[in-house]
């Protein structure tokens, strides 16, 4: 009896002091890769540009939730776009030997760490003054999804001329396609080291969609690695539940055009409630629907995206 109350306490004592300690841990990044360009940053978010010496347009991205700025590098691959990629707060920055630069606008979010809103108040300091161009788009993937809108809301005058692009986007009144119960949150960094031995299972199979893209699979396996701490984790994940919820469609009337892309077969997050939620950006935004798409847009149907526009040419007649 007494040997019984004995490991009982002694559980008590150390399963919340494990958990703490996972929790906070700072875990090891699965990987980077050499960057052309500059890094800035601002507390413990980091801004990101390609090096570009003569741009045609400018696009700023935001990953979601578990990625990281790999996910566009990709598709914005062309040598004249200036590309800027946020790397959210509390994630492992994927460059190797970064080349960092001092900026003097940078300044501290007042949010809390972990939160849309502050990431979004990161976004606006790289919209404000990094552009090189006049054609500039605004792409958020997800969660970054969320973060462009809340980046509107914070400054709309930045967002007058700029096309967005919101890719299976957290957003107001939408929902996930499953939500943690309050024990499985609570066991959460006991878990994600269990992910960690294998990012990509069977129980989580239907969520990544197609694997046969090999650049797909190993920045998925990456997921679990991004954030450095548990902490942030779950950080996101309670506020993106919060942040849904007390947003409305009058977010979107902070931003004057784009598109929002609309997943069928989305597994992360439910398709119904994004489509019914997109469908009250209308007329400023287009809302496309795309049957039988993961949640990975760019990865598994890159001919959805927007093209990318043009400046326009200059007249050379004269006056």
């Amino acid at each position: 009896m007494f040997v019984a109350l004995g490991v009982l306490a002694g559980a008590a004592v150390l399963v919340p002091t494990a958990r703490r300690w996972l929790m906070h841990r700072v875990g090891t990044p699965r990987a980077s890769e050499p960057f052309d360009g500059h890094v800035y940053r601002v507390g413990k978010a980091v801004i990101a540009e390609r090096r570009c010496e003569q741009p045609r347009a400018t696009v700023i991205v935001m990953h979601g939730f578990v990625a990281d700025m790999r996910y566009f590098t990709h598709h914005y691959r062309e040598p004249d776009v200036q590309l800027i990629l946020l790397t959210s707060c509390d994630y492992h920055l994927p460059i190797t030997d970064p080349r960092e630069e001092p900026a003097p606008w940078a300044k501290v979010p007042s949010e809390p760490e972990g939160t849309i809103s502050h990431d979004a108040a990161v976004l606006v300091q790289a919209l404000e003054h990094l552009p090189r161009t006049d054609v500039v788009r605004v792409h958020g993937h997800s969660r970054g999804g969320a973060v462009v809108l809340e980046a509107a809301k914070l400054r709309p005058d930045l967002f007058e001329r700029v096309e967005v692009v919101l890719e299976a986007p957290v957003l107001p009144q939408a929902r996930p396609y499953r939500s943690l119960t309050p024990s499985q949150f609570w066991l959460l960094p006991f878990l994600i080291p269990l992910w960690r031995l294998a990012p990509i299972a069977k129980h989580n199979r239907g969520a990544w969609g197609p694997l046969e893209n090999a650049r797909k699979r190993e920045l998925i396996m990456a997921f679990p690695f991004n954030p450095k701490r548990v902490a942030t984790m779950m950080a996101n994940l309670r506020d993106i539940e919060a942040w849904s919820q007390a947003r409305d469609a009058s977010l979107f009337g902070n931003v004057r055009r784009g598109t929002v892309l609309v997943p069928g077969k989305d597994r992360v997050l439910e398709s119904a409630s994004m489509r019914e939620s997109a469908g009250r950006a209308k007329p400023g935004l287009d809302v496309v629907e795309l049957d039988g798409c993961s949640h990975f847009v760019l990865w598994d149907r890159p001919d959805a995206m927007p093209v990318l526009a043009h400046p326009p040419e200059r007249s050379t007649g004269s006056e």
